[in-house]
């Protein structure tokens, strides 16, 4: 069962080698300079070789193979894990629905990590190794985050 984890993504740094900047084509534009992307809109992709497969991925802003700000959201099934890693820049995350455990250091233990439920903000700084997984909750069907630089 795939129960999404959806995040968000700004400054992602192991994406950029894969171009994921294809805003969905069918998004709406109320106004000049307004973009609005209605969730059964979103196109989404496989997620790039940088993450375990089981990942996708969604571009909603900007270029993650640039320079400059961008913003994905990423859609990970029950059970996933994001081995350790770091990334150049401050990572930001906002857990929309459901649950992500995310852990610091460089090796990755399951019992040692932060819950973050649905509506948690956090950010850590540049270069801090960390580590993520998914796990299923009564309270919730699924699992969406948003800001995760990656």
């Amino acid at each position: 069962m795939f129960l999404p984890l959806i995040a968000a993504i700004t400054s992602l740094t192991l994406l950029s080698k894969v171009a994921y900047a294809d805003p969905p084509a069918s998004h709406k534009k109320e106004m000049d300079g307004v973009a609005v992307f209605p969730p059964k809109e979103i196109k989404w992709k496989e997620g790039p070789p940088s993450l375990p497969k089981g990942a996708m991925v969604a571009a909603l802003e900007g270029d993650s193979s640039k320079e400059g700000p961008f913003v994905l959201r990423l859609k990970m099934p029950d059970g996933y894990r994001v081995p350790p890693h770091t990334h150049p820049k401050t990572e930001r995350l906002t857990v929309i629905s459901g649950t992500l455990f995310l852990g610091m250091g460089g090796k990755f233990d399951d019992k040692a990590g932060i819950e973050l439920t649905a509506g948690t903000f956090g950010r850590w700084e540049a270069d801090m190794k960390h580590f993520a997984w998914t796990r299923a909750i009564k309270r919730s069907r699924g699992r969406l985050i948003d800001h995760w630089t990656f």
